[in-house]
C-alpha cells in the first residue's frame, strides 16, 4: 500500500507543477499608449519588432502584409499545433502557443499597420528566463508561411 500512495502524492505533485507552467494570462500586453506592443523584458524569451535593430537578442523584423496577408493570419495561427487565438479584431491580433510536453505558454501578438503595409510582432514566454530560441523560431515560421502563400 506505501508504494500505491507514494505513487499517487507523485503524481498529484507532478500534475501540480506541470499545470502551474501556464503561468496566468497577462492582462497588461495588449496595444499600448503611442500605438506599439509592450516592450520585451530583459530576459531573453521574448522578441518584438518594436526593439531597436541593434538588440539582436530582442529585434525580431515586422512582417511585409497587405489586407490579404493579415487576413490569411489566423488561419495560419489556428493550423499550427497547440496554438489558440484568443482575440482578434480590425488590426490586432493575440495568441497562446502551449509547449506539447511541459505546456509552457507564450503569448504572440500582431499589429497590423495597413497604412505601412507592415504586422508588427511580439511573441514572449509567460515564465522562464530562456526559451532556447523558440519564440524567434516561431515568428520566423509564420512569417515563411505568410511569404509562402
Amino acid at each position: 500500500m506505501p508504494n500505491k500512495c507514494g505513487l499517487m502524492i507523485t503524481i498529484a505533485v507532478a500534475g501540480i507543477l506541470l499545470s502551474a507552467c501556464s503561468g496566468t494570462r497577462p492582462t497588461h500586453i495588449g496595444i499600448q499608449p503611442g500605438g506599439k506592443l509592450l516592450p520585451c523584458p530583459d530576459t531573453p524569451n521574448c522578441v518584438t519588432s518594436f526593439a531597436p535593430v541593434e538588440d539582436k537578442i530582442h529585434y525580431v523584423k515586422p512582417f511585409a502584409a497587405d489586407d490579404a496577408a493579415w487576413q490569411r493570419l489566423p488561419r495560419i495561427l489556428t493550423d499550427m499545433p497547440r496554438m489558440k487565438i484568443i482575440k482578434q479584431d480590425e488590426n490586432y491580433l493575440k495568441a497562446e502557443a502551449t509547449t506539447r510536453i511541459w505546456r509552457f505558454v507564450d503569448d504572440l501578438e500582431f499589429l497590423y499597420r495597413p497604412e505601412n503595409s507592415l504586422v508588427h510582432v511580439r511573441s514572449a514566454s509567460r515564465i522562464g528566463r530562456s526559451d532556447f530560441g523558440v519564440n524567434r523560431k516561431r515568428i520566423e515560421q509564420i512569417r515563411k508561411q505568410l511569404d509562402d502563400q
